[in-house]
């Protein structure tokens, strides 16, 4: 009997450790169903609330925002802004230092030639229900004139915020102040190109990486200090895709559609750049305590293993009765 059981611990061992461990809360395709959602044009990843994005239309009747929960695609909470005027175009939505919410109203529906944007800031809410909170707003002007633009990053680092102007010819990183002024004109400047008719983008956790997507491809760059490094293609889906975010984790990119019912896929992380391990840069193999699946992987291979431990302690005394 001792030969059959010997078997059964190795198949049991062997399975204890090659169980997969589940995804984190916000890195699976999920469909947004929220009726009054049909022109998504920004998503953010909370780190306060697991699995939550926040998205908004880039026109709606009021200054909305949608906390979405990914495991349902229900919007949870809507915020009301208020300190703001009647939005314009919203196109981006960018999660900064501390939890705070920065929204872009950077766009030009209709072709208009704004002379100036707007871009709003607000804590992201502790409490997820509907609720009104006021937003700080801030004046955005470009030093070579008007632009038409649907990006806006905020470094999760620095806090400093980034504006990528939409050009079918490929655009340019436009640099904001150190610190937004609430009271005069914010000047951005171009620095240097983006080889993308850019639609989103989206900062890895850690800020070494800055994806840019467009309607039929992206391209992840190296942040590299702002001084853009190009590392290799990203894969879209097909359509009207207008927004990017990373999950909280880092290990996915996160790309939506406009559109009534809309999907977000999540795609692997560009390299392996996209880990919140900001010692490492090494993505989601990385030891550290965000986006690290190998000490995942151990919870679950030590959990079937004290299961196998106890099945085979089980069925060993009952060989012993026979």
């Amino acid at each position: 009997m001792r030969r059959p059981l010997a078997i059964l611990a190795g198949v049991l061992l062997t399975g204890a450790f090659t169980l997969p461990a589940s995804a984190a809360p916000g890195d699976e395709d999920f469909t947004i169903k929220d009726p009054r959602i049909t022109e998504s044009s920004g998503l953010a990843a909370s780190r306060q609330h697991p699995g939550i994005y926040w998205t908004h239309n880039d026109q709606d009747t009021g200054a909305y925002l949608y906390a979405v929960d990914s495991s349902t695609g229900e919007t949870v909470a809507t915020i009301t802004m208020t300190g703001v005027g009647t939005p314009r175009d919203v196109e981006a939505i960018s999660m900064g230092p501390d939890n705070q919410l920065y929204v872009g109203d950077i766009g030009d529906n209709d072709g208009v030639q704004w002379p100036y944007v707007w871009i709003y800031r607000l804590p992201e809410p502790r409490t997820l229900k509907d609720q009104t909170i006021r937003a700080t707003q801030y004046v955005v002007k470009y030093t070579d004139g008007t632009r038409d633009a649907e990006s806006m990053v905020v470094h999760p680092k620095t806090g400093r915020v980034y504006i990528i102007d939409k050009h079918e010819d490929g655009g340019h990183l436009y640099e904001g102040p150190a610190e937004l002024s609430p009271s005069g004109t914010n000047v951005f400047k171009p620095t240097v190109p983006v080889d993308m008719w850019a639609t989103d983008a989206a900062f890895s956790p850690d800020g070494r990486t800055l994806a840019v997507r467009g309607y039929l491809g992206g391209i992840a760059y190296d942040w590299n200090g702002g001084k853009l490094k190009r590392l290799e293609r990203i894969s879209v889906p097909l359509g009207q895709g207008e927004s990017a975010s990373y999950s909280p984790d880092g290990s996915k990119l996160m790309l939506g559609m406009e559109g009534a019912g809309s999907t977000v896929v999540a795609e692997d992380a560009p390299g392996a750049a996209g880990s919140s391990d900001s010692t490492t840069g090494s993505g989601s193999s990385a030891s550290g305590e965000d986006g690290d699946t190998s000490g995942s992987n151990l919870k679950v291979g030590a959990i079937a293993l004290a299961a196998a431990c106890v099945a085979l302690f089980g069925l060993r005394r009952l060989f012993r009765r026979r």
